[in-house]
């Protein structure tokens, strides 16, 4: 296992290898970006013909649950940091373990790269701190298997769950079993590959692989030596990592539908959270903020599933303002901090 270093040989805040943060200095008119196209967003539902529906449901909202959709995004964002502790390093003090946390959450809305923004973000602030990059690279990822794991497993029981009745739904087999089937196959080629490839430090170690070759190797070795780091962080049930792991999911899918109460919308309750995670998967497409792919997907779902069409967009578009904000304001707080001050890992990670 590698270890965290003492604070004494802990790599130069300037040095050439870590560097001032991936698209750090770009953060700022990202976030002025960002603002921009929400604000052209809304003046276009505001104004575009067709959209009556979805202007009235703006014009009744209820304050109360508005609020609660904050708070629940809030506390989406914080179980993020609390899952990311315990995968990295149980010795990184909370602050730290904050700041990265938050600064990877908004570098994932404010830069066009699928979600892999923030895990390079995060590497960089992590090796600053002095944590070596082969657990870096391992822990990466096993934290996005584990954080993306809870949307599959989450897949899998409710779509058995309307499959066999157990939930209420006038929905058929494709879009029941359809969907549990995909994810279990998933999580399957997680395992197989977990079990079949090779360790980082075997990889690509043959005196006759090029450099193209060692690198791949050394790539797959990342890979297997994440899955495998997964599987052994859930079987520790380390209370922070499950329950941050979780929480981040389901409070998430909880701020959309308090957006839905304040709105006035009503989601089919035994498919929403179906129609949840497969909405989430348009956040893949490397867009700053999803923007497009997120919204698009997730109100397709929501249709697909029962939901009116002009609720689930109300309800969506709420949503997601605060889901880009919340993350994008408290993330470039953050890394302005990791630049000033990069801290560093107190003790050795188990």
């Amino acid at each position: 296992m590698s270890v965290g270093t003492a604070p004494a040989q802990r790599p130069p805040a300037r040095d050439a290898a870590v560097g001032s943060g991936p698209g750090s200095t770009r953060l700022g008119p990202r976030l002025l970006a960002l603002a921009a196209v929400v604000v052209v967003i809304g003046a276009l539902v505001m104004s575009l013909p067709g959209l009556e529906d979805v202007r009235s449901a703006f014009r009744d909202v209820r304050p109360g649950w508005l609020g609660a959709t904050v708070a629940l995004e809030l506390a989406s964002c914080l179980s993020y940091v609390v899952a990311f502790r315990p995968t990295f390093c149980r010795s990184l003090r909370w602050g730290l373990s904050s700041r990265i946390g938050f600064a990877e959450q908004g570098t994932n809305v404010l830069v066009p790269t699928g979600g892999a923004g923030g895990l390079a973000l995060g590497a960089w602030a992590l090796r600053r701190a002095g944590m070596s990059t082969e657990r870096i690279a391992r822990r990466s990822v096993a934290f996005f298997v584990l954080t993306s794991g809870v949307n599959f497993v989450t897949a899998i029981l409710v779509g058995v769950a309307l499959a066999t009745g157990i939930l209420p739904t006038d929905r058929g087999l494709v879009y029941t079993l359809g969907p549990a089937a995909a994810a279990a196959v998933v999580l399957g080629v997680v395992v197989v590959l977990g079990r079949v490839l090779p360790h980082q430090d075997e990889a690509g170690s043959g005196p006759s692989s090029g450099r193209l070759r060692r690198l791949a190797s050394k790539g797959g070795g990342a890979l297997g030596d994440g899955f495998r780091d997964a599987g052994r962080l859930i079987l520790s049930r380390s209370p922070a990592l499950l329950l941050g792991a979780i929480g981040y999911m389901a409070f998430d899918a909880a701020a959309l539908w308090a957006a839905f109460q304040a709105l006035g919308g009503s989601p089919d309750g035994a498919t929403f959270m179906l129609a949840y995670v497969l909405g989430q998967l348009g956040g893949l497409i490397p867009v700053p903020g999803g923007l497009g792919g997120t919204d698009g997907g997730l109100i397709g779902a929501l249709v697909l599933y029962g939901t009116p069409a002009a609720g689930a967009t109300a309800a969506v578009l709420g949503y997601r303002l605060f889901q880009l904000a919340i993350p994008a304001i408290f993330g470039t707080l953050a890394l302005v901090s990791l630049r000033k001050d990069p801290g560093v890992i107190s003790g050795p990670c188990d």
